[in-house]
């Protein structure tokens, strides 16, 4: 089967970049994409539009490339759209909670068609045709309550409740589509899949069981829920909870507690530091003490010793400083807002939310971010005491690197859409 691949050239706010380029769960978009369609797929053609696709009665397989999508969607889809024997196109039905809670608030990319959203994902058996019917999926959500909080800040419950999928596709059109496909999409679906998987599997229980007695941990704690790679130096006083995945040639120091995450290769997290259901990407360096609670750090970021973050996405090659805070809750209960690919504010729906950090940023130490706030990509900011508090989003012109003399040591590389192309490393 022929694949074609649409391309989508907007930016992504704030990291001045496609969404194909993008990291997600530790691995660039378009490579998430290749892989889950590799089993069906055997040509592969890229087009700037619908309307370039040839009509040559090929069976082909159509996406846009800012779609985030699972090996078990794509399964489900492909099987659905075999089955009816004609052309279609992937739909969300309006009781799909994941995405109308999750993903709607803040996306682009789905084009309304009575009372379905309907995404850039077709299946044509004969070459393409007009009128391709919906394909609904259902993404077989189920309502986590990841911890509980004070009422005020979540439900009458007090439970911080996320929608958690099985199976899912999302459009990345803003930095928050990023946090919740590695968080929502990835590590929670993770763990709700490891939780269906004990419940339902006599077999796999017992096999979980007898590799903790065998290795004499606990059962979050023992290899077949945490997996590492090569070559890695874990000291013996890290407590890390499973599900869990370390890469390859990673150092664990003491005292670090590493609880449902994914570490990628070659990362340096030293004594103290604690990871809960955060993703980091490939090179990362965490120095004592750093703190990431439902955040994503790409490729080649360091954050700086007593440094908190909470549901963030920092980009690569960033560098936020020690003792830098990211708060994620509004004091007086208004909603909170974030940028969609528009640039246009819009309700998140997401009663807490931290920041975002674009690529090649330099963040100075001290710092206090308002929730949802975003800093552009090549942003330089240094920590004074006119400036502890970033209550607003930061733009590359704002940077604080432009006052002065030795500012060209600052390479921009990564410029809008349009602006002058990147400078060299």
């Amino acid at each position: 089967m022929r694949k074609y691949i649409l391309h989508d050239d907007r930016h992504v706010h704030p990291f001045n970049e496609e969404a194909r380029d993008l990291r997600i769960q530790n691995k660039p978009l378009w490579l998430h994409q290749r892989d889950a369609l590799a089993a069906y797929t055997t040509q592969e053609v890229d087009l700037a539009a619908f309307s370039d696709l040839p009509r040559d009665g090929v069976e082909c397989l159509i996406h846009r490339d800012n779609l985030y999508f699972d090996q078990d969607y794509i399964d489900a889809f492909m099987a659905a759209a075999r089955q009816t024997g004609g052309p279609g196109r992937a739909a969300f039905a309006p009781d799909n909670k994941t995405f109308v809670q999750h993903v709607l608030p803040l996306a682009t990319s789905f084009a309304r068609e009575g009372n379905l959203y309907l995404a850039d994902l077709w299946y044509f058996p004969a070459g393409v045709a007009p009128d391709p019917h919906p394909i609904v999926i259902n993404f077989d959500s189920r309502e986590i309550g990841y911890y509980h909080i004070p009422t005020y800040m979540a439900t009458d419950k007090g439970d911080l409740i996320y929608q958690v999928p099985l199976l899912g596709l999302m459009a990345i059109d803003a930095w928050v589509h990023i946090l919740l496909a590695d968080l929502v999409f990835g590590l929670f679906k993770r763990g709700a899949w490891f939780e269906k998987r004990a419940s339902e599997s006599t077999s796999y229980k017992l096999r979980v069981l007898w590799r903790a007695l065998l290795e004499q941990k606990q059962v979050l704690r023992c290899s077949e829920v945490v997996r590492v790679g090569r070559n890695c130096t874990i000291d013996p006083s890290a407590v890390i909870t499973g599900p869990a995945t370390i890469g390859d040639n990673c150092t664990i120091g003491a005292g670090v507690v590493i609880d449902n995450s994914t570490i990628g290769d070659n990362v340096n997290i030293a004594q103290g530091c604690q990871l809960l259901l955060s993703t980091v990407g490939d090179g990362a360096f965490l120095p004592f003490r750093a703190s990431l609670f439902m955040t994503t750090l790409m490729e080649d970021a360091m954050v700086a010793q007593n440094t908190c973050l909470q549901l963030c996405v920092i980009g690569r090659r960033t560098f936020i400083g020690a003792g830098t805070t990211f708060t994620d809750y509004n004091l007086l209960p208004t909603p909170i807002r974030s940028m969609n690919a528009d640039l246009e504010l819009r309700d998140s729906n997401m009663p807490v939310l931290g920041g975002c950090v674009g690529h090649n940023c330099r963040i100075g130490s001290g710092m206090i971010i308002y929730p949802a706030r975003t800093i552009e990509s090549d942003v330089v900011i240094f920590a004074s005491p006119e400036r502890r508090v970033l209550d607003r989003n930061m733009a590359y012109e704002e940077s604080d690197h432009h006052k002065l003399k030795v500012a060209h040591l600052h390479k921009r590389l990564y410029p809008r859409k349009g602006e002058k192309t990147a400078e060299a490393w």
